[in-house]
């Protein structure tokens, strides 16, 4: 599975995807895109998830058709230690592109 890191998740959370092809948004030299840009950025990189701890996107951007698979980390912080027991495996095997799921408790960053 070919996952995209928001560039506001912390780069080595990509190590924990064993089995995965995780790049980040700086690896991919998209550092400063609007989440518009990046979603048609990833589909035509074959990008099947994008993994990011911004809550307000789905009121920012039409996710249906996005073609890409959405999850939001939700943690007290954007920290690898807040971060690491959400890592969402299991979500990722049945998210459907256009798809969003939140994973975490209801704070906000």
């Amino acid at each position: 599975m070919r996952i995209l890191l928001d560039e506001c998740v912390p780069r080595p959370l990509r190590r924990y995807f064993t089995g995965h092809d995780a790049e980040t948004v700086p690896d991919m030299g998209w550092s400063g895109k609007k989440n518009g840009e990046l979603l048609t950025l990833m589909a035509q990189q074959a990008f099947e998830i994008f993994l990011t701890v911004d809550q307000n996107l789905r009121f920012q951007q039409n996710l249906s058709g996005a073609g890409v698979g959405i999850i939001v980390l939700v943690a007290a912080t954007n920290r690898l230690a807040d971060l690491l027991p959400l890592i969402p495996l299991s979500a990722m095997s049945s998210i459907q592109p256009g798809q969003l799921i939140e994973i975490g408790g209801s704070c906000r960053l």
